[in-house]
């Protein structure tokens, strides 16, 4: 329940919607949404439309899922503009079909916060990564996410940022302030009677899960794991639909000890995998908070992660970090010597899980939900449109690797 006691109606805009199948996004908005309807909230869900290839069955759009209340609309079917035509029909709908407040995800939507505000609902943005630095983006593509930071910053009222990174990038940036609210990291019980579908042995392998984007370093980990000398294969889940010429890179670096699964949509043997993984390679390097990687974390499994500060963040002293293939090459062969070492970080990153808990995240979007209806929400400083506080990116002061944390 809301302050008092009180039922809200919350709207969750923006995500390709639940069952979540695609990213962060769609976790958080399954995780949270799920249990704020379980306390008696009423939550909407928006949902990207299905897409059936010519000849087949139609997938059944569920109008409901776990407590939420599914709403299904459309997009178009191109990179550029697939996130911001569907969030235009959703938030067209829920102009005629109000909530007490809403949450809207993707600082790229921002486009469509003055609507929102015209109609006095509040809204909070989750601002997500630095979505201007993902390489799939042309110089339009970032001057647009340049400006969707400022106007969320301008059109909010609240941001939440899910990783101090995130955070200290806006205070930078525009001297606004966030609700710091991470992801968290579920249980993933360690059953392997899958594995055999795959010719997998429990321990017997290492894995990366991510999709094929540069800024998710798949290349690196394949080329690094290449130049090792582990006797350990590489799993590789993951692929990308706009990404064909990254792909090809990717197959290209691997060796005969590198398969790839493409992607994997079964949690059961994906959760499998993640929790018998001799080691986990996280390349994530501009998106906050993974989800990919609390999963790992949660499986306590060993980590080798991508040296940012949103990794770092999450894995403290218990992960083992690398830059370039050059020095991931090293690690990977001393991840498998050291035998003893390795059982310690498993222990290690079990303990970092228990910091990133979905109740309590659920608890923090419920309470900035009541803030938003009773108007206590801390609204962001309003820049003059599309001005940096300092006229520049000080992207700099939190791209680099961080000092560990315990």
């Amino acid at each position: 329940m809301g302050a008092g006691g009180k039922q809200l109606s919350i709207a969750l805009v923006g995500t390709r919607g639940v069952p979540a199948r695609y990213g962060g996004f769609e976790t958080c908005v399954e995780e949270v949404g799920s249990r704020l309807a379980d306390r008696g909230h009423s939550v909407r869900v928006y949902c990207r439309r299905v897409e059936t290839a010519d000849g087949a069955e139609p997938q059944e759009e569920l109008a409901n899922y776990k407590g939420m209340t599914l709403v299904h609309q459309g997009a178009m079917r191109r990179r550029s503009l697939e996130t911001l035509s569907h969030t235009g029909l959703s938030v067209g709908h829920l102009l005629t079909h109000r909530t007490d407040a809403a949450i809207v995800f993707n600082a790229a939507n921002s486009l469509y916060l003055p609507m929102l505000r015209a109609a006095r609902i509040p809204v909070a943005t989750h601002v997500d990564g630095l979505e201007w630095q993902r390489a799939k983006w042309g110089a339009m593509g970032r001057r647009y996410y340049r400006f969707a930071e400022s106007a969320a910053v301008r059109w909010s009222d609240a941001l939440i940022a899910d990783a101090q990174g995130i955070a200290d990038y806006y205070t930078t940036e525009f001297a606004a302030g966030t609700r710091l609210i991470a992801y968290g990291a579920p249980t993933v019980a360690g059953a392997t009677h899958r594995l055999g579908e795959l010719g997998l042995a429990p321990h017997g392998y290492h894995l990366v899960v991510a999709r094929f984007e540069p800024e998710n370093h798949v290349d690196t980990i394949v080329d690094g794991y290449r130049r090792s000398d582990a006797k350990l294969p590489l799993v590789v889940v993951g692929s990308a639909p706009y990404a064909e010429e990254y792909t090809r890179r990717v197959r290209a670096l691997a060796d005969d000890r590198v398969r790839f699964l493409g992607g994997v949509w079964d949690q059961e043997l994906l959760d499998q995998l993640y929790a018998s993984a001799y080691t986990y390679l996280h390349g994530h390097s501009v998106g906050g908070t993974n989800p990919s990687l609390l999963r790992a974390v949660g499986a306590g499994t060993p980590t080798i992660a991508y040296d940012v500060p949103f990794n770092s963040e999450v894995l403290g002293d218990a992960g083992l970090y690398f830059s370039a293939a050059s020095d991931l090459s090293g690690t990977i062969g001393f991840a498998e010597a050291a035998v003893e070492q390795h059982a310690a970080r498993s222990t290690a990153t079990r303990e970092r899980a228990k910091r990133y808990d979905w109740d309590a995240v659920a608890d923090a979007y419920e309470a900035l939900c009541s803030d938003l209806v009773e108007r206590r929400a801390v609204k962001p400083k309003r820049p003059v449109f599309g001005q940096r506080v300092n006229g520049q990116s000080r992207l700099a002061s939190v791209a680099v690797p961080a000092e560990r944390t315990s």
